[in-house]
């Protein structure tokens, strides 16, 4: 079947080359979008924050649709881990910058756009200059502190945020752009209690999970720059692979908001202090060093695996007991509640919550590995595997 003539107008008015015009003429072809709609594209500047799983997909698909500037920002370095997920990169990436490789990436993709990389971390020193100079700003972050950062920077600028959050099979996606709708702050107005969040490192993630997440976000953005179709301002859209299903919440501007609201108190831009379960501290709390300093001494205490038996058997503390925190209530005669106990997980979050239940059964000497095996792997012994 022949394929539909473009309008030869469109390479003799100068806004793109021969190349671009076979580059993107299945957009040409959409009457939706046409010549003025890529051009428009051509023009305009989008900031992706967190170069990650979500990250990844959306700067793939902006790229290649013609986003005519693209800054891609990332303080982090590729890991192997990330590769399950993280489709902009390969193992030959692995221990490079995110921001520089990414930006190679969408550059050997397309090479008739601007690509910025930003190998630096966004703080409240650089958010608002950074974000100044984009459109719009596609939030690809996985913390809550750095959510309200990008937030506050967005609504303090009056740009533009496309909001993405995975947690094992399902995410979220909304745009927050007021006075048009609400901001990240109406929707949760405060981050859950530390000891409640936990990371991807601890739950999981499906790998494919954060290519659609990611891509619809792309696509809000798309749609957003040119106008077309219906946002998802006031909404939020909720994705469960499992089920294979979207719903949607309809989520208003409150009006009490301290950022965005009638009578804001926030005024200026603030790193929250916000961190995971698995990276908050107490006095019961022992780093990996410390763990390893007890270790060698008389009568070490007791190390408690809580983790999965899967999780167990690709890498273990050596001399550890496993008893997965799901089982912990039913095996704790098992236990010596005389003994000194430290308790492990992956990264914190689990162990932590092992340990506040040996607590609550009577255990006294008890206390857990802040950080997890992945913080005994990167500062006591490198070959313990890591899931």
């Amino acid at each position: 079947m022949p394929e539909p003539e473009l309008d030869l107008d469109l390479q003799r008015n100068g806004n793109f080359s021969p190349s671009e015009l076979a580059r993107y003429s299945r957009h040409l072809l959409l009457p939706e979008l046409g010549s003025a709609g890529q051009l428009k594209l051509k023009k305009s500047k989008i900031l992706i924050v967190g170069a990650g799983g979500l990250g990844s997909p959306a700067a793939l698909y902006l790229a290649a649709a013609g986003v005519g500037t693209i800054g891609i920002i990332d303080h982090d370095a590729v890991d192997l881990s990330n590769l399950q997920r993280q489709v902009i990169y390969t193992k030959d990436d692995i221990g490079k910058s995110k921001a520089n490789t990414a930006a190679a990436r969408m550059g050997a993709l397309n090479g008739d756009i601007e690509i910025k990389a930003l190998p630096e971390k966004l703080s409240a020193a650089n958010a608002k200059q950074i974000i100044a100079g984009y459109d719009l700003v596609i939030d690809g972050t996985d913390n809550f502190s750095t959510r309200y950062l990008v937030n506050d920077a967005c609504v303090m600028l009056g740009k533009p945020n496309v909001y993405g959050a995975i947690f094992r099979f399902e995410g979220q996606v909304s745009l927050f752009n007021p006075p048009a709708g609400p901001c990240y702050r109406c929707l949760f107005p405060k981050a859950p209690p530390a000891e409640t969040i936990p990371s991807c490192a601890e739950g999981g993630v499906l790998g494919v999970l954060p290519g659609i997440i990611g891509t619809l976000q792309a696509t809000e953005a798309i749609k957003y720059l040119l106008g077309i179709g219906e946002s998802l301002v006031g909404r939020l859209l909720l994705f469960n692979c499992l089920p294979m299903t979207f719903d949607e919440l309809k989520i208003s501007r409150n009006v009490d908001c301290a950022l965005c609201g009638d009578n804001p108190s926030i005024a200026e831009i603030k790193e929250e202090s916000i961190v995971c379960a698995s990276e908050s501290s107490d006095k019961v709390a022992l780093s990996a060093r410390e763990l390893s300093a007890l270790l060698s001494q008389d009568n070490p205490p007791l190390l408690l695996d809580v983790r999965r038996g899967e999780e167990y058997i690709l890498g273990n503390l050596p001399d550890s007991v496993l008893i997965p925190v799901d089982e912990l209530e039913e095996r704790l005669a098992v236990l010596d509640k005389d003994k000194d106990i430290v308790v492990y997980c992956k990264s914190g979050a689990r162990s932590r919550k092992a340990m506040e239940m040996l607590k609550a059964a009577g255990f006294k000497r008890v206390r857990h590995l802040t950080g997890g095996i992945i913080s005994w792997a990167q500062e006591v012994d490198p070959s313990v595997g890591v899931s």
